[in-house]
């Protein structure tokens, strides 16, 4: 599929189904496209559907199917995107290009020529647990040991807001902008492999009431 050029085109690219509840039009919104008026529009449309169903499949579709409704934040930057927000990384928060490859950049490989994506997302059902408790800790270690297909997380102080990312050979770390801020876990560290279940029953006891 060739980068679209034409309103027909982009609609088609938007019509494209990466699991069963997410399509590719779901993750092309971005505030920084409306604002500074440059498309946000893959270079390589194939490579980035490769990429979006391996998000969706192995990742979004399995937090959804349990805990309710996944709200997409930000998913998929072109490039062009990409750089206006690193240009202006105070205000927009955003990484060179090439650390988004394979990242936001769902449709270039990364240094290693693997590709992956990464999606802003907001668990619903977990909002209001969060407010209440500032936990956020217990969705990371829900996703933690229910979704084998995540890469990383990185959370946000708003929403309990996560960056969360697929690859083919998964990391598995978790970091965060919430306090405690840093590591919360990284493969070789003690807290990585086993359960964690009694660090999220609270939360999973408050959505089934």
């Amino acid at each position: 599929m060739r980068s679209p050029q034409s309103v027909k085109a982009l609609e088609e690219l938007g019509r494209v189904r990466l699991s069963d509840s997410f399509f590719m039009r779901d993750f092309l919104y971005s505030e920084i496209s409306q604002i500074e008026r440059i498309p946000n529009i893959p270079e390589h449309p194939d490579i980035a559907i490769e990429a979006g169903r391996g998000l969706c499949q192995e990742v979004l579709e399995p937090i959804q199917s349990a805990l309710g409704r996944v709200s997409v934040r930000s998913g998929y930057r072109s490039p062009t995107v990409n750089a206006k927000g690193a240009e202006n990384k105070n205000q927009y928060n955003c990484s060179s290009n090439e650390s988004n490859y394979a990242h936001h950049i769902w449709d270039y490989r990364d240094k290693n020529g693997e590709i992956g994506a990464t999606a802003c997302i907001v668990v619903n059902s977990f909002v209001d647990y969060y407010e209440k408790t500032e936990d956020w800790q217990a969705l990371a270690w829900w996703i933690h040991d229910n979704v084998p297909g995540y890469s990383s997380l990185y959370f946000f102080p708003k929403l309990a807001a996560v960056n969360i990312r697929w690859s083919p050979t998964p990391e598995k770390w978790i970091k965060s902008y919430v306090p405690p801020k840093g590591t919360l876990t990284k493969p070789g560290d003690e807290n990585h492999s086993g359960s964690h279940e009694r660090l999220y029953r609270e939360f999973l006891r408050s959505i089934e009431t």
